[in-house]
């Protein structure tokens, strides 16, 4: 028995000194990083850094190791080491602030350049390697990955569609690229496709009115599009992916140096010619496509780091769906029934800092937009100019609180061959364009103390169709500790009406358009209280993010498609909407290579009127109750192989239905999951491959009568009198494909 013990003493001895250790100090620009995880991949060896940025890994056998630092904020750094017996591997190592992050820079919130920490206005940051997860060809397609917003398909035909924020209909949702309000009106329904995530350096989302710093139409929320910065970007870059319903998509980037002068040129193709009709109705599934996207973009090297950045984009796109027989011969034509869109849009945006002491930056962008469609035998031929200019000063004026004063500028040409611009002129109607020009004022102060930080802003605008428009902003923010953040906001937003982005079905279908009365601007209200709380442990950290909103909309604009089956009736409610619900968000991101991302959404979407002396409460349409998303990775490192689930889930819905509908007039709850496998190699390249929409979910009956198009049998064994409607939608129609793609990143 003493031989035996003393036997296992030795091999004690002999494990312990076979084990060694690492030891390291980790760094941020010079300066020790507190609670690091350094952990080596696939173990259970892990440690965190001190005050100083000491951390020490012990009694670790020998062996080759992967050594992973990682800390909310910041990007993670992999070293290979080596443990040998009885020795210490030591080291210092810097780390980087990473972009989605505490500490990551936004400018949205206050149009100067803050770290997400500080800002007082909650902000939520999306990077492309979000998007990543679930390849798509555009941007529209990939907000389905964002808690809170909906892309959401209005046409089962040409399938247009718009982005919800909090149940909020696209309208209400300004879309900017770096700052300058480049989508709106006319080009929401189709400009959004033209994205192509290749251009995208990150994505702002502020949930709730914005219009103190960007006017019109961000009354429920903005989504600012930051474009790469040419002096970062890779000097190559691809990637190129097709799907077994043939979808061809590519993104080409190169960058050129000359001088001072840095380019980046992007190049975007996507390709859809695949007649489709799984539910055999004679209808297309899904719109075919043809569209290409010329991005460029060139920054200037200046003195002290000045601005100086001009962007210029031209996207071209033939769309058209319908019956399957339909060809451009039949196009405006009673005979076979399609809906054909061409669209040609240019962009210039650029921005530049004055050579002066002060801080003032002057801002400009023009785009055109132009749409030559027709929707069965109806013609919707429109235009669209945005000129927009502004100039904006930033000061310190003591040293916790800081100015902001812009003047900005917007004009507005808006044409098309709808009622929106019609007019009678005796007994002849003629069309007239439409001239909005919006001059302002904005005012904004930031105090910062030692636990608070207050925000207060003031816009006002003259708009010559509408007069006077203020627009106030409040916003608190109280952080208990460096983890520990609660956020204040409430503001007043407004929305002029354009009618086309009212309601695409007002061109669809066989329904007459009638404007009741002379549309009034639509105001909004809005509260959020936000909490972000961040949990770092030996072996990963945790963000966890949840909101309360609420919105009262007053002069809100619904569409009415129940009084009349034959018509679509526009007129300001005589009453309010309401938007309220809940949000929670929770990143989690671990040592081992796991990282999950959840997502959910509660929300009560409403309108309160008074019709016939009775007052009627109707349920936002296209509106879930609850509504969630969730993505989960995990990175086998030796392998260097990623595996991503990503989905989405709704509840019922309330959907467009006609009298005596047939159909429910709720959609089920259903799920879109997806999956994805990426292999990297050192070369830079990586190969992805996987399945979208697993459980092949469609919607059922989304066409009302698409055997009588035109209604020319609308009388015919028809005792319920339906007319034809493609307006009947709450998920795309696309069902279970496999994708397979290539990226490459040279720098």
């Amino acid at each position: 028995m003493r031989l035996f013990t003393f036997i296992l003493f030795l091999f004690s001895l002999s494990i312990i000194y076979a084990q060694g250790s690492v030891e390291g100090k980790v760094l941020s620009e010079g300066k020790p990083v507190e609670m690091v995880v350094a952990g080596l991949t696939g173990t259970k060896y892990s440690a965190l850094t001190d005050k100083n940025g000491f951390f020490k890994i012990t009694d670790i056998p020998e062996g080759s190791y992967e050594l992973q630092l990682s800390l909310i904020g910041y990007e993670k750094v992999k070293k290979n080491i080596r443990v040998e017996n009885g020795k210490t591997v030591s080291f210092k190592q810097e780390i980087v602030v990473s972009e989605n992050s505490l500490n990551t820079v936004v400018i949205t919130g206050t149009m100067q350049e803050i770290s997400r920490s500080e800002s007082a206005i909650p902000i939520e940051i999306l990077t492309p390697k979000l998007f990543l997860k679930n390849p798509t060809p555009s941007l529209f397609e990939s907000m389905q990955m964002v808690n809170g917003v909906q892309p959401q398909l209005n046409c089962n035909v040409c399938n247009t569609g718009d982005i919800h924020i909090n149940g909020m209909e696209g309208p209400y949702t300004m879309i900017t690229i770096d700052g300058m309000p480049i989508v709106s009106a006319l080009s929401t329904v189709y400009g959004l496709s033209g994205i192509p995530n290749s251009l995208v350096n990150r994505i702002e989302v502020v949930k709730g009115p914005a219009s103190t710093l960007y006017g019109s139409e961000a009354v429920g929320g903005l989504i600012n599009i930051i474009t790469k910065n040419p002096m970062d970007a890779p000097k190559v870059s691809a990637d190129i992916f097709a799907t077994t319903d043939q979808e061809y998509n590519a993104d080409i980037g190169v960058k050129i140096k000359s001088g001072k002068i840095h380019s980046l040129l992007g190049i975007s193709y996507f390709n859809f010619q695949n007649v489709m009709d799984k539910n055999q109705d004679g209808f297309t599934d899904i719109t075919l496509q043809n569209r290409i996207s010329v991005f460029n973009k060139w920054s200037i090297e200046r003195k002290e780091g000045r601005l100086a950045n001009i962007a210029a984009r031209f996207v071209y796109e033939d769309r058209w769906g319908g019956e399957t027989d339909w060809g451009s011969k039949w196009r405006g034509s009673d005979s076979i029934y399609g809906e054909s869109i061409y669209t040609s849009r240019y962009e210039l945006i650029g921005i530049y800092q004055l050579p002066v002491k002060e801080r003032i930056f002057f801002q400009y962008s023009f785009n055109n937009h132009n749409q030559n469609s027709y929707y069965g035998t109806t013609p919707y031929m429109a235009s669209q100019n945005i000129l927009f200019s502004q100039l904006y000063w930033t000061k310190k004026i003591v040293p916790s609180t800081d100015l902001l004063v812009g003047l900005p500028f917007r004009y507005t040409y808006y044409d098309d061959n709808s009622v929106g611009t019609q007019y009678a002129d005796t007994l002849t109607i003629r069309n007239k364009p439409q001239h909005t020009y919006l001059p302002g004022i904005f005012a904004q102060t930031e105090t910062r103390l030692k636990k608070f930080v207050f925000l207060a802003g003031l816009r006002y605008d003259y708009n010559t169709m509408h007069g006077n428009i203020l627009s106030p902003r409040l916003s608190i923010k109280y952080s208990l500790n460096s983890n520990n953040i609660f956020r204040l906001s409430t503001g007043n937003g407004y929305r002029v009406v354009n009618l086309f982005t009212e309601d695409h079905a007002a061109l669809t279908g066989a329904r007459e358009v009638v404007i009741k009365n002379d549309l009034k601007p639509e105001r909004s209200w809005n509260a959020n209280l936000n909490y972000q709380r961040f949990i770092t442990m030996t072996a990963g950290f945790i963000e966890v993010d949840a909101s309360l909103f609420y919105t009262y909309f007053s002069n809100k604009i619904i569409g009415d498609f129940i009084t009349d089956p034959n018509k679509i009736i526009f007129d300001n409610i005589n009453g309010y909407a309401i938007s309220q619900g809940a949000s929670l968000s929770i990143n989690a991101v671990f040592t081992n290579g796991l990282k999950i991302n959840l997502g959910g959404t509660y929300m009560n979407v409403y309108s309160v009127e008074k019709k016939f002396n009775e007052t009627v409460k109707t349920p936002q349409l296209h509106a879930p109750e609850f509504s969630g998303n969730y993505s989960i990775s995990y990175t086998f490192n030796k392998a260097r192989i990623t595996v991503d689930y990503t989905g989405n889930v709704k509840s019922p819905m309330h959907l467009p239905v006609v009298p005596n509908d047939y159909r429910p007039e709720q959609s089920p709850w259903f799920t879109l999951q997806n999956l994805q496998v990426t292999r990297k190699f050192n070369s830079g390249i990586e190969i992805y491959g996987g399945v979208k929409n697993i459980f092949d979910f469609t919607p059922k009956d989304p066409i009302l009568r698409p055997f009588d198009p035109f209604d020319k049998y609308v009388d015919e064994n028809n005792p319920n009198g339906y007319t034809f409607d493609p307006s009947y939608n709450y998920a795309p129609m696309q069902g279970r494909r496999y994708f397979l793609g290539i990226r490459y990143n040279f720098y």
